[in-house]
């Protein structure tokens, strides 16, 4: 599985909310506004009514597997990080609806959905092909892996990217190479989107961004790949 750094997740964990708000602020959102981004654009894509289990790699305290399990009520919710100090800060509430973890191992082999969000910058470029197929042999045939992802090409992502403590190890892929390393596991590629245009001053112009999905600058985008049944 990931040869993320543990040991830095660890030291951020306890502050890990109070840290990303810090590095979006000038955004004028928190952490929490892009986690929301990301749980409504997987509930849009797979339907409220989505019953499958869902797997939350690197999932951290499990800011956004909350939000998932708020939007998707009846599926069953997986998260792993290799951060223990990450894992045991997740919601009682949560972790008792799921199996959430450090030990890859804990993990089940046919997941429908698995979601893989800001995660594959923190990965060294020459094991992320490994940790994508590993992905990949965890999914039930038909099922489908979601990378969200900062996109290089927006100058405000490489600012954020720049002034987040915990992404002082981060290396950026743009979609090409996230598409590549799916393309090499074996998964179709459903859809790639660009999301997150707009500050929040320019907020009453969100309901625009959907249109804007074809535009290689949003801050991040999200490409959804399925394993053949």
């Amino acid at each position: 599985m990931s040869t993320v750094n543990k040991q830095e997740f660890d030291r951020f964990a306890a502050d890990y909310e109070h840290v990303l708000d810090e590095a979006v602020r000038f955004s004028g959102e928190g952490g929490a506004y892009f986690a929301d981004v990301k749980a409504r654009y997987i509930r849009d894509f797979v339907g409220a009514a989505f019953p499958g289990s869902v797997l939350d790699y690197g999932c951290g305290i499990g800011l956004l597997a909350g939000l998932l399990k708020d939007y998707l009520p009846a599926a069953r919710l997986d998260g792993f990080d290799v951060s223990y100090d990450s894992i045991r800060r997740v919601s009682r509430t949560l972790a008792a609806q799921g199996q959430f973890t450090s030990d890859s191992t804990q993990l089940a082999d046919d997941y429908q959905l698995i979601v893989v969000a800001n995660v594959m910058h923190h990965i060294a470029p020459g094991q992320r092909q490994e940790v994508v197929q590993d992905l990949a042999h965890r999914l039930s045939p038909g099922g489908m892996l979601a990378i969200f992802e900062h996109n290089p090409a927006n100058p405000i992502t490489r600012r954020v990217v720049e002034r987040c403590p915990f992404d002082e190890d981060a290396i950026l892929l743009p979609a090409v190479e996230t598409g590549e390393y799916l393309s090499q596991a074996k998964l179709r590629q459903l859809r790639l989107d660009y999301i997150v245009f707009m500050p929040r001053f320019l907020a009453w112009l969100r309901p625009l961004e959907r249109w804007l999905a074809w535009l290689p600058m949003g801050a991040q985008y999200a490409i959804v790949a399925e394993k053949h049944a």
